[in-house]
């Protein structure tokens, strides 16, 4: 009998095949039992980190256990300790749920541990991500020649980008980046007093330092003219970012207007769009990304809005010929084909999963009309949830809610924190405590592709029952 089998063939090492079933059936039931019911359990963990570390054992043994033995243990010390994070009344920190193509592409995935940095020893995952980058740059409205890295997520992305832009500005300057920023002008990079900490601390780790910040209006929205300013008042190569989506009001800077003064500086234009680059695809929210495809680089997750699984983050490069003088490997025993980029050309990695199936899989599954229905529906969701709050007597909305954040604040900074800390303890949903504009907020971030009407009812009832339940409505 050949050993290359095909599904439903016995292979030739019948213990190795039966530890493998074994252990993924194992996993495969809790995996069943856990979707299963996270739309409804509680969305806050039953026990924390000590409590988890309680049940685990502390000492490695000696001797090990059998694969599905060691899968059933894992599951039963950590399910009190695991977040409803796919639950459609999951609101925190913005992370998506998960659609089950992309799920189970992500699946196999790990089963077929493919190694996707060159085309040629992984032929398959690496067509199926080429795809899938074609895939996103139409969907997403971004110039269709330009270079698409898989990555961890928004922060790596952005870390990517900023390297390419770093090396490029170099470059136009008359410095080698091989030689290290030392040898070359001083570069500077700008950003509004919105910018998430993750483009401040890629900014930091591509050893720009810390963005100038330039002010923001009321949303969090770019100072354009605050930006001409800096960029007159300066000199040297610049690097500005601009931001698709504020993490508390889901503000869109005015893309138009700041790259165009950026241009008139020759300034290299990064955005970060985590969550909101994908209002792109959407012809009813297209308006809020107007002049983005103009910018050199973009960054995004997959894990956000497109609700693939963790961890997949997108780096996108206008100019894919400087995305890979910046970020290629070269070394004698890497396959190369001459002319043609491989993944790991695009990513600051040698060795990584295939993160672009999975977003196949969701694309795929969902085209086009799909990919527009979730985006809309997210912001549908968030629209009601900001109607259903308005309503209840001592709460206010404190953002303009044009896409899919909303922020929740009470009378007083000490009723808003107590508001919080009751939804999460309570357990219908789970919301993000924060400060936004020298307040105390609950931020509601829509992510979830499962967060329909109901989902938002019993929201607005959780929230109406917390306010009463603490005397704060009224």
């Amino acid at each position: 009998m050949d050993e290359w089998t095909t599904p439903g063939e016995t292979v030739r090492d019948a213990t190795r095949d039966g530890e493998y079933r074994q252990a993924l059936d194992a996993a495969y039931r809790h995996a069943l039992h856990w979707l299963d019911s996270v739309a409804e359990r509680p969305v806050r963990p039953e026990i924390d980190v000590d409590g988890v570390l309680a049940g685990l054992r502390q000492d490695l043994p000696d001797e090990g256990d059998d694969a599905a033995s060691v899968v059933e243990e894992l599951a039963a010390e950590s399910a009190p300790g695991l977040m409803a994070i796919g639950s459609p009344r999951f609101y925190g920190f913005v992370m998506g749920g998960t659609y089950p193509a992309a799920l189970a592409a992500d699946w196999l995935v790990s089963a077929w541990d493919q190694n996707t940095g060159s085309r040629q020893p992984t032929p398959a995952t690496a067509a199926v991500e080429e795809v899938a980058a074609r895939w996103l740059l139409d969907v997403l409205g971004l110039p269709p020649q330009s270079g698409v890295g898989f990555v961890t997520g928004a922060t790596s992305a952005s870390l990517s980008c900023l390297i390419v832009a770093r090396d490029a500005m170099l470059r136009a300057h008359g410095a080698d980046p091989l030689a290290g920023m030392q040898r070359g002008p001083q570069l500077r990079f700008l950003a509004g007093d919105a910018v998430h900490t993750s483009v401040v601390l890629a900014g930091r780790l591509a050893g720009l330092g810390a963005p100038i910040t330039v002010g923001a209006d009321f949303e969090g929205r770019i100072d354009v003219d605050g930006l001409a300013r800096a960029l007159a008042e300066g000199d040297g190569p610049a690097i500005v970012a601009l931001q698709a989506g504020d993490v508390h009001s889901g503000a869109f800077d005015d893309f138009a207007a700041a790259i165009e003064v950026a241009r008139a500086a020759g300034a290299w234009v990064h955005v970060d769009g985590a969550f909101g680059l994908w209002a792109s695809a959407s012809p009813r929210l297209r308006h809020l990304v107007r002049g983005m495809s103009d910018a050199d680089s973009w960054a995004t997750d997959a894990h956000k809005t497109l609700n693939v699984p963790y961890d997949c983050g997108v780096a996108i490069v206008r100019d894919e010929a400087a995305m890979t003088a910046s970020l290629g490997a070269h070394a004698a025993y890497l396959p190369a084909v001459a002319n043609i980029s491989d993944p790991y050309d695009r990513v600051p990695e040698l060795s990584r999963r295939a993160r672009g199936v999975p977003v196949w899989a969701a694309l795929r599954a969902l085209g086009r009309q799909g990919v527009i229905g979730l985006v809309d529906g997210l912001a549908d969701a968030a629209t009601g949830l900001a109607q259903g709050f308005r309503a209840v007597p001592g709460l206010e909305v404190l953002n303009d809610v044009v896409f899919t954040q909303v922020c929740l604040a009470t009378r007083s900074d000490s009723d808003t924190a107590a508001l919080g800390e009751w939804l999460r303890a309570e357990g219908t949903v789970w919301a993000s405590s924060s400060t936004w504009r020298g307040r105390a907020v609950v931020r509601f971030a829509v992510s979830n592709h499962g967060t329909d009407a109901e989902a938002v009812r019993r929201t607005v009832d959780a929230v109406a029952r917390g306010a009463a339940t603490l005397g704060i409505a009224g």
